[in-house]
């Protein structure tokens, strides 16, 4: 087995105006404010550094009434990650909050799934409530990036660097991929947005925007027989994964958590 990936989840954005019952399908009885957050996230290790997703720039959060709270490439510099020079960027899925900022990383090579191309690209778009989180700019600029050759279209699991795999889900869009790296505690799984919130997954209440919610379901066992505990694996959205893991340094709490170590309180 290779040597253990570090892995950060770097928070840049917040949705303050969501409600508990907008995050489960049917609703929630205890309804009340519910904030979402928005992450992109780095591993790196012997095998090279990743970045999966890319997240929204100041532009779209005005678009979209979200909170921008830092650049994403101020984030991954605060990691020592200087965004124009990373080699592989993971695009969980198209949606706005995750498939943006496509300047930040002119020389990447992008990974991403056949059947999500084939979805924000063909008839599932002439439907309004499919498209409405894609966000035409991104679409066009990742089809430009097919014909200019950096995209690598996986069609299914693959293994992308050793001790780093990408897995296709589904649900929540019809190409959405999750991320499984090897880590000093094992297996983790980045779920992006197979699981919004750590509700979703451990009571069985998928999040509203779906494509499919039985594959959204049967996405939340998969997450779990991948990762080497419960706990391994990371929600898309929550507000807790700040909570539950250390900060990167003091001065990044709030905004960056190292997810590979202990959990914040463990013996």
């Amino acid at each position: 087995m290779t040597a253990p990936y570090e892995v950060y989840a770097i928070r840049y954005a917040r949705h303050e105006g969501r409600t508990a019952a907008q995050n489960f399908v049917g609703g929630d009885p205890h309804d009340g404010p519910a904030p979402l957050d928005y992450f992109v996230w780095l591993a790196r290790g012997e095998a090279g550094t990743f970045v999966i997703d890319t997240g929204f720039d100041a532009a779209a959060a005005a678009e979209r009434g979200r909170r921008l709270l830092a650049p994403v490439g101020d984030g991954l510099r605060a990691l020592g990650v200087e965004p124009a020079a990373v080699a592989d960027v993971i695009v969980t899925h198209m949606h706005y909050d995750h498939a943006g900022n496509h300047q930040l990383f002119p020389a990447a090579r992008y990974h991403l799934q056949d059947a999500e191309m084939a979805f924000c690209t063909g008839r599932p778009m002439t439907h309004a409530a499919l498209r409405h989180a894609y966000s035409p700019p991104d679409v066009m600029e990742m089809v430009a990036k097919v014909f200019g050759g950096r995209v690598d279209i996986h069609a299914g699991d693959a293994e992308l660097a050793p001790g780093l795999s990408l897995h296709l889900i589904g649900g929540h869009t019809a190409g959405l991929q999750a991320v499984r790296v090897w880590t000093r505690r094992g297996w983790l799984v980045l779920a992006s947005d197979a699981a919004h919130l750590y509700a979703n997954i451990d009571e069985g209440r998928p999040f509203p925007i779906v494509h499919d919610v039985a594959a959204m379901l049967e996405g939340h066992r998969t997450l779990k027989a991948l990762a080497s505990a419960d706990e391994l694996v990371i929600p898309g959205h929550d507000p807790q994964v700040l909570a539950r893991f250390p900060a990167a340094r003091p001065e990044l709490a709030g905004q960056v958590a190292r997810l590979d170590a202990d959990p914040v309180g463990a013996e």
